[in-house]
């Protein structure tokens, strides 16, 4: 079963820091970049400053197959969309769309 969402970027951030784990499929579109892999990690944010929500993704590509650090804080106005697989289970597709 897909469910599809909306939600503007700070949306987004909540849901990620709240709902993605460790070992999830997660496949994030932005800007120009379409970043498909499995959850490395989810770094929290700086208590002090708020900065930073750093997701690790190891990429699914046939090409890149490499780990990659991504500043969720830095990107949010640049989404599009995100797929989310919790557990890596496709029956619990969850798609998110941002809105402006």
């Amino acid at each position: 079963m897909v469910k599809e969402i909306l939600m503007d970027p700070d949306d987004i951030i909540e849901y990620v820091r709240n709902n993605v784990k460790v070992d999830d499929i997660f496949e994030l579109s932005y800007n120009r970049v379409f970043a498909p892999g499995t959850v490395l990690g989810l770094t929290p944010e700086d208590e002090e400053t708020g900065e930073g929500l750093i997701l690790s993704l190891q990429l699914n590509g046939e090409l890149l197959n490499q780990a990659v650090d991504i500043d969720l804080h830095k990107v949010k106005d640049e989404i599009i969309e995100f797929r989310h697989m919790p557990g890596g289970d496709e029956d619990k597709l969850i798609v998110v769309e941002a809105t402006l």
